[in-house]
């Protein structure tokens, strides 16, 4: 019986050490984490100072950016760009446009080139104003700065100024060809005949009589009073006093933009100073 009980014990342990084997078979075990501080070599002298510095070096760099991009150093400007001043002075004219002169628009062309600015006195040897404006407008021209041109311009509205006008460009031909001595005397002698002496000097005969008495043979006067660049300037004259709108003389217009006169500037004696104004408006330019 013993021996009975002494089997059953034996198998049933061993089954149990089967199952025991068996449930633990699918398991892996778990690793062991090396849960202990890691060990370093400690570093000698020279490692460390290097360390130090290399750190020292590093901390001086970021305090320089952070110092430099926070505030400028005193001495430090912002750069400006140079600006052109085009604030013009302010200039106190005298005359008003509108008032004492008007404005041509749009401007028209001149007798001479652009190199200058032309001031054209417009006229006609049987206008009292005009003879009696001539001293003043004679004093002003002797004295035009360099950068101004005069030229008179006689007005051609009918027969009578056609005739006048062929006089004033005959003679400034002979006189500019050395044949004529004295041309500013022979033009003052043109209007004293016409305006003090009843001359009205309107056909040829009476003309080519005047220019004999300044020396100017019949010949030269006849080729030149038919002569190709008188008709010319005849042309022009016409055609300029037809673009300023010319209707009364004396006038004055000032580089083919400008026009004044006496009743517009409030006096013949004051045309030269509402010029004078105007040459320095133009000279700015």
């Amino acid at each position: 019986m013993k021996n009975i009980l002494m089997i059953g014990a034996l198998a049933l342990l061993f089954v149990v050490g089967v199952a025991v084997y068996f449930g633990m078979g699918d398991k892996q075990p778990e690793p062991v984490v090396d849960t202990a501080p890691a060990i370093t070599e400690p570093a000698t002298e020279d490692q460390a100072t290097a360390t130090d510095e290399a750190q020292d070096e590093s901390d001086e760099a970021q305090v320089v950016v952070e110092e430099s991009a926070a505030e400028p150093e005193e001495d430090e400007q912002p750069i400006l760009l140079a600006q052109a001043d085009t604030t013009a002075a302010p200039q106190n004219w005298r005359f008003t446009e509108g008032q004492h002169y008007s404005r041509m628009v749009p401007s028209q062309p001149t007798m001479g080139g652009a190199d200058k600015i032309e001031i054209a006195g417009f006229f006609w040897y049987g206008c009292p104003h005009c003879m009696s404006f001539e001293p003043t407008l004679n004093a002003w021209a002797a004295n035009v700065p360099a950068n101004v041109r005069f030229v008179r311009i006689p007005v051609v509205w009918n027969d009578v100024h056609e005739m006048h006008g062929r006089i004033y460009f005959t003679q400034e031909v002979l006189a500019r060809n050395g044949v004529l001595a004295d041309g500013e005397a022979f033009h003052a002698a043109v209007f004293q005949e016409v305006q003090q002496r009843n001359n009205r000097l309107t056909n040829e005969d009476s003309i080519r009589r005047l220019f004999e008495r300044f020396g100017v043979s019949a010949e030269v006067f006849d080729r030149t009073w038919k002569s190709f660049e008188v008709d010319q300037k005849m042309r022009v004259a016409s055609d300029l006093g037809r673009r300023y709108a010319i209707q009364s003389v004396p006038a004055v217009v000032v580089n083919g933009k400008f026009k004044t006169g006496g009743p517009e500037a409030g006096g013949y004696d004051v045309v030269t100073d509402v010029v004078d104004e105007l040459i320095a408006r133009e000279s700015q330019r």
